[in-house]
């Protein structure tokens, strides 16, 4: 059983370039950018940033992955580990009160329920981010690297591996995360994604390591 640690972390910078790409929104406007910084001014007190993990031995096959008595098939992710022998498993969330904040305006304000949307996945990433930095910062004392961070869903590395990071990571307890039975977790606004550490190559940004070209938020 692999040893989880919980990790809290402070609000992360907003960048509202990213709230207005996961609204759909090409063009930025003063009247758009208002309505963003009251949903912001809404939703920010309501937020929590919190992360458990757990540093895992994995093992690369072809076209698939061994972690915790667990083998994954899935050709993406075998190439993104390549060179790796160990992988960090986290979980990380921001809460279930923007889920209620979305819930809120879709019977009032379709754009302000879009907005809320944008914010949370706006913020849930910041905080994976965040935490992707100061694993970086903790993994280079030991003078090795971070491969790009690599979710359920991504490639051909199924959604139904969500239950991998629910075995092995203390998620329900620490983080109040459930699974439903179409393997979405709740709150909705959480992430679960597998780091590699190794020193076989440089890390890459992550979208063009994803090979979901037709993925909406694509950067």
């Amino acid at each position: 059983m692999a040893v989880t640690y919980l990790k809290k972390f402070e609000s992360p910078e907003v960048n509202v370039k990213e709230i207005l790409r996961y609204a759909g929104q090409k063009e930025y406007s003063v009247a758009l950018d208002e309505e963003i910084q009251k949903c912001l001014k809404e939703a920010m007190p309501k937020l929590s940033y919190n992360v458990c993990f757990a540093r895992v031995e994995c093992r690369i096959n072809e076209g698939s992955v061994t972690i915790l008595d667990t083998t994954i098939h899935s050709n993406s992710l075998a190439k993104n580990l390549i060179g790796c022998n160990e992988a960090v498993l986290f979980s990380c969330t921001i809460g279930l009160e923007i889920d209620r904040l979305i819930e809120k305006y879709q019977s009032i304000s379709s754009k302000k329920s879009l907005l809320m949307h944008a914010i949370g996945v706006e913020r849930v990433e910041a905080l994976a981010d965040a935490f992707c930095d100061f694993l970086k910062e903790e993994i280079a004392r030991e003078g090795i690297c971070l491969m790009p961070r690599f979710s359920p869903g991504y490639g051909d590395f199924s959604i139904e591996y969500q239950e991998l990071f629910f075995s092995a990571l203390e998620s329900r307890k620490l983080l109040g995360l459930t699974l439903n039975d179409s393997l979405m977790m709740s709150p909705s606004k959480s992430v679960t994604a597998i780091i590699g550490i190794g020193n076989a190559r440089e890390s890459k940004e992550k979208c063009r390591e994803c090979s979901n070209l037709g993925c909406e938020f694509r950067r």
